[in-house]
Order: C-alpha cells, then structure tokens, then sequence
C-alpha cells in the first residue's frame, strides 16, 4: 500500500478516534478541505469545513461520551472506507429529539475521497435505530433460544404443497 493511501487512512482514523470527540476545529482544520461536499449532511446544514465544524460542535452539544470505535479501514486510491460504531449518552437536544440520557450504538459507514492529503467528499450510511429515540425502548441483546427439536427427529421439515415439495 502507497505512503499516501496509508496518509489518507491515518487522516480518516484521526477525524473519528481524536478529532470528532475533542471538538479540535484546529485538528479538523488540518484533515478536511474548506470547499468539501458533505453528501448526507443534515438538513439545512453548512458544507465545507465551517459545516464539519458545525456538526462536530452539534453532536458535542447533545451527546456526551462520543466515541466512534473503528472496526476496519480500508482504502483504495483516493478513497477510505470506514466501518465502525458511534456511541455515546444523549444528554442534550438532537436534531428535534429531547435528551434522554440513554446510552446509545449505532453502526456507520463513512467513504471519504482525498485531494492533496484533505477530505474533499463524504458519504454516510447509519443506522440510526440505536439511538434513543422518545418512546423507543434500547435495543436489548438477543437471548438464547432453546431448541425444541429432538435429536432424532429430522432439522428440515419438508412440506408438500400445490408445487410440489417446498
């Protein structure tokens, strides 16, 4: 792999692990391009640098504890992809929701191409649905099912109907 893949990887682990939960403008300034194009900023949100900052101050604002931990990088050319999970505790408004102190996790992919060793554009996939949400319970961790299947029965049930055996 290239110095300047590894760089660019280095930079998009920096944004997440060190920058985003510190709140460093002056750290951010240093990875981000002030003209870069945020694909799934939230509505109404600046782009560019000034719109990186104000939504790294947004989620300081209404969630503590953030941690973005970071389960694979991989980059190719000018481009990281990113797989990780964000977590942290809502203590303050988000986007229209009120606090509601629950912790929450939630995956995210991020895809960001690099010019000139800075973040040019930004793609995000979330899933929101760890987060806290009024009225919605946390996700609770799946238990344990017991089979009820006797060992000497068969694991395939085969049944016959209008087409034949399905």
């Amino acid at each position: 792999m290239s110095e300047d893949t590894e760089a660019i990887k280095a930079a998009a682990r920096r944004t997440l692990e060190e920058i985003f939960p510190t709140v460093d403008e002056a750290g951010l300034a240093e990875v981000v391009h002030p003209d870069m194009v945020n694909h799934d900023a939230p509505p109404g949100a600046p782009q560019g640098l000034d719109g990186m900052a104000w939504s790294m101050r947004m989620l300081a604002a209404a969630l503590s504890d953030r941690r973005w931990e970071i389960h694979q990088a991989i980059a190719e050319g000018d481009t990281v992809v990113l797989h990780c999970t964000f977590s942290g505790r809502h203590t303050g408004p988000f986007l229209g929701l009120a606090p509601t102190n629950r912790p929450f996790a939630c995956r995210q992919v991020h895809i960001v191409r690099f010019q000139d060793g800075k973040s040019v554009e930004h793609w995000a996939i979330r899933d929101d649905l760890g987060f806290p949400a009024p009225g919605r319970r946390p996700p609770q961790p799946a238990r344990p099912t017991r089979s009820r299947r006797r060992l000497d029965q068969p694991a395939g049930l085969i049944v016959e109907g209008p087409l034949g055996l399905v």
